[in-house]
């Protein structure tokens, strides 16, 4: 039988290569008072799990504060879910915080990227959702085809081009950390994250070019892979803590929009992605609720 004409099967990427592909360009807001209080790290930038020290710990050694967003993908039939998480060791203010109102040990904050299987290698990008605290906000690509849903959709998301691929850009707080898209203005002092594979320590809170690298969140021995153990948690998806306010952060498997309606449970951004994102958006097209693959699960 001649084989004219056929194309090769496509190959599958993997999950490292997928979150690789679509990680964004992110904008660090960083407070002049304390620039390297708002640098990323890992959760154990400290060579331990014990998230009740790492408030003292952020400023011991700087060169341990490498750029490290952490990822997670899920997939249906028809989409991959990528989930990236941005850590830092404090939830901070610039004025005393003698109640523990503002302030909190460990805070984990981050983007849902949806991306449609369209028979390309990477898929087409379709939507994001960010996490603000216990508020998430939705956005779509120019030109993207999905409409309000539940939730109203709060802005366009604007590209840049990096290694070649043009991918999202989100912008993040300084001191409480909540994340946005980026809106293409000068963020003013701002360490802007590139996903070139290798952390990278700030040189200043003005750093406009430094690396992160990614980490798996499933990693053996990583992240999820502690979800139990109380030296890290204090509840499921909690972080342990005792500057500020007690156990006051939370892992992706946490996270709740406090607003979005009772059938969305907390951690659903991550558990089950499509349930949440086939409510705050209408005009998906074909979607799938069914997972082919879900570690959370």
């Amino acid at each position: 039988m001649s084989l004219a004409g056929v194309q090769p099967a496509l190959a599958v990427p993997t999950d490292a290569a997928l979150a690789s592909h679509w990680a964004p360009i992110h904008y660090q807001d960083t407070d002049s008072s304390d620039y390297d209080a708002d640098y990323l790290s890992a959760v154990d930038f400290d060579a331990d799990w014990d998230a009740r020290n790492n408030w003292e710990h952020q400023d011991d050694n700087l060169a341990r504060m490498t750029g490290t967003v952490y990822y997670s993908v899920v997939e249906t039939s028809t989409h991959w879910h990528l989930v990236y998480s941005f850590y830092h060791p404090r939830d901070w203010e610039d004025f005393p915080d003698p109640f523990s109102l503002y302030t909190h040990e460990n805070d984990m904050e981050g983007v849902l990227l949806v991306v449609r299987k369209d028979g390309t290698e990477f898929g087409k990008f379709e939507a994001m959702v960010t996490v603000a605290h216990s508020d998430f906000y939705s956005y779509i690509p120019p030109g993207g085809t999905y409409t309000n849903g539940r939730e109203t959709i709060d802005g366009t998301i604007v590209m840049q081009t990096y290694n070649g691929v043009s991918r999202p850009t989100t912008f993040q707080e300084a001191k409480g950390h909540g994340i946005f898209r980026w809106n293409g203005a000068d963020p003013g002092d701002a360490v802007v994250y590139f996903p070139t594979g290798t952390g990278e320590v700030p040189s200043s809170g003005n750093d406009r070019s430094v690396g992160y690298q990614l980490v798996n969140t499933f990693a053996t021995a990583g992240l999820w892979a502690h979800r139990n153990d109380t030296l890290t948690f204090a509840g499921w998806g909690t972080f342990r803590g005792d500057n500020g306010q007690d156990n006051a952060a939370n892992t992706a498997w946490g996270w709740d929009d406090g607003n979005d309606g009772s059938d969305l449970q907390r951690g659903l951004l991550a558990t089950d992605p499509a349930k949440l994102v086939s409510a705050y958006f209408n005009n998906e097209g074909s979607f799938s609720l069914s997972y082919l693959r879900n570690n959370y699960l």
